[in-house]
């Protein structure tokens, strides 16, 4: 089994970056962010909310196994962001080997895949405000999502082995988060996204992360109009104010959820770009918190 730790982190996530104008590093090298992840600008009172509203961040990544990323690393930063809480998705790296376009799975790693995603689980249930999301793979193992998890992540980049979705496991798979109204969080190639989201057709939400930058880019998706779609949505992980504005103005703050993609995006960092927008307190407060609460349902009631 591969084990490349995080400093090697997504060719995808790196490259895209670089085309943003960061400078390369963890932190993004965005101004205001020194190189631990700490926002400079004091994150109790920037912006719309004065340091008095609950923060949860849409997007990290936790795991223990082939990369250290453990819940304890992860509260240190939310913390120095003023974030309660988070959805947390396994790292690539504990689910399939990506850097293996001929990737054929094993009982290793669905073992991996089985340890990364009850990690998780473990986290919610001791801890409040975390929300544990499903990694799915070509397993498609449905059973799991009785377990308490509150939403599926769903994931490749182009370079990466693909899914199988003519399996009929996937079909089986997707009716059960239908039945669950599990909420997607799709990060796929554009014409996968575009397929995906016409076969679910409505039937649960999908997220599509870092405003489609790496869906095939923000303003391909933009023109697409793929999120006229009443139950698809965006994170602002990684993406540019500008694209946030245009999302804004364009589909109103009902549709987006403000995430950092860690350890991609540093929390204060990215949270930090959300504030500069200078939302109306209300608008501010569906981005980075009302509006992803009431999609991963923390009354853990099924519908």
């Amino acid at each position: 089994m591969s084990t490349r730790g995080t400093q090697e982190g997504s060719k995808g996530h790196k490259e895209w970056y670089n085309s943003q104008g960061f400078p390369p590093g963890r932190g993004g090298g965005r101004k205001g962010v020194d190189s631990s992840g700490t926002d400079r600008i004091a994150s109790g009172n920037y912006g719309g909310n004065n340091g008095i509203m609950k923060i949860i961040d849409s997007h990290m990544h936790c795991g223990v196994q082939n990369v250290d990323q453990p819940l304890g690393m992860i509260k240190g930063y939310l913390s120095q962001a003023g974030i309660v809480g988070a959805c947390l998705y396994a790292p690539v790296e504990d689910i399939y080997d990506r850097y293996n376009y001929f990737f054929q799975d094993d009982s290793l790693w669905a073992a991996c895949r089985q340890r990364a995603n009850r990690y998780l689980l473990d986290v919610q249930q001791r801890e409040e405000d975390i929300f544990a999301y499903y990694f799915v793979w070509n397993d498609f193992r449905k059973e799991e999502l009785a377990k308490g998890y509150r939403g599926v992540k769903w994931h490749r980049h182009e370079a990466e082995p693909e899914y199988h979705y003519d399996d009929p496991r996937c079909e089986v798979f997707l009716q059960e988060v239908y039945r669950r109204r599990l909420p997607i969080v799709l990060e796929e190639s554009y014409g996968n996204t575009l397929n995906l989201i016409r076969r679910i057709d409505g039937r649960t939400p999908v997220i599509i992360p870092h405003l489609g930058g790496l869906n095939g880019g923000f303003y391909a998706l933009f023109h697409s109009g793929v999120w006229e779609g009443e139950n698809v949505y965006a994170d602002t992980a990684l993406a540019t104010r500008r694209e946030m504005a245009m999302f804004l103005d364009r589909y109103g703050s009902d549709k987006l959820l403000f995430g950092s993609d860690f350890p991609f995006g540093m929390p204060a960092g990215e949270l930090r770009k959300v504030r500069e927008l200078q939302l109306p307190a209300e608008d501010f407060a569906k981005v980075v918190c009302d509006n992803i609460l009431k999609l991963v349902n923390p009354t853990g009631k099924e519908s």
